[in-house]
């Protein structure tokens, strides 16, 4: 954990901007939900613009992130879970404390408010902090669907991945179909790192450890079988301080076409932290 302590008069230092390219190394589906089957279409459709064209949402990647840090950290017994809703038998448990030098919760935010615990008191949101990251949305590169690439796919863009369950009793087989962006596909991405305090320049690691767990995991559905192993490539991380914004001051590139290796040596070296100083 970083030194942070309870911090009542956070102003901006700067932006961390990270942009570079998510590539697909298998199949990627990441689901439109029910609403979204079409007759004659996957049973599974993967989430479209409203071009008709794959993306990976902010909010897809920012909550894979926030589930493997969580992981990692070990934050995950019954007393550091909290309902985040609770509708028809759904669950949806996430990690939340009141601990001023909690990374994962300065990192994504505490929700303000009253929250049940799943065991123990309630949580009462008096430590509410503002999410330090910014996840966009990631737009497809078309460029990265080749001509070669379209003449085996089952639409323009997409394939369409059958898959059979079977009853483990009857041995009866159910078919299903999974639409995925395939391998191959490229698309950008940007996340951005609000600096508040001095001690937050220690969460800028702890994202780039978030991006290196999620290469060596699967974003999406059917990431345990198959679908969803994903590397980031040409990053680019840039440090615009609070005088860009106010002066029209230039900003400082900070790592240019890098890997997650580049961004976590970036994170724990001293070009970044001299930017605070």
């Amino acid at each position: 954990m970083s030194a942070h302590t309870a911090q009542t008069n956070l102003k901006l230092i700067g932006k961390l901007i990270l942009e570079g390219e998510l590539h697909c190394e298998t199949g990627l589906h990441i689901g439109a939900g029910k609403g979204s089957l079409e007759i004659g279409g996957a049973d599974n459709p993967v989430v479209k613009d409203s071009f008709g064209r794959p993306y990976v949402p902010g909010s897809s990647l920012r909550g894979r992130l926030r589930a493997l840090l969580e992981h990692s950290s070990g934050v995950l017994s019954p007393e550091e879970l909290v309902y985040l809703s609770r509708r028809r038998g759904q669950e949806v448990r996430i990690h939340q404390s009141d601990r001023p030098d909690d990374e994962i919760c300065l990192l994504f935010g505490r929700n303000p408010g009253r929250m049940e615990r799943v065991s123990g008191e309630p949580v009462d949101g008096a430590q509410a902090t503002p999410a330090r990251l910014t996840v966009y949305d990631a737009p497809l590169d078309l460029d990265s669907i080749t001509p070669q690439m379209r003449e085996n796919l089952d639409d323009e863009i997409t394939e369409v991945k059958s898959e059979n369950a079977i009853d483990r009793l009857t041995s009866q087989v159910n078919p299903r179909t999974l639409e995925r962006v395939p391998a191959g596909a490229r698309f950008r991405v940007r996340m951005v790192v609000d600096i508040l305090c001095e001690e937050d320049k220690a969460l800028v690691a702890r994202l780039a450890e978030g991006l290196r767990l999620l290469e060596d995991d699967s974003l999406g559905g059917g990431g345990s079988r198959g679908s969803g192993r994903i590397r980031f490539a040409n990053l680019r991380a840039a440090w615009r301080g609070r005088g860009y914004y106010a002066t029209g001051a230039a900003e400082v590139e900070l790592a240019a076409s890098a890997g997650t290796d580049g961004i976590l040596a970036l994170a724990n070296g001293g070009a970044f932290a001299a930017q605070l100083s």
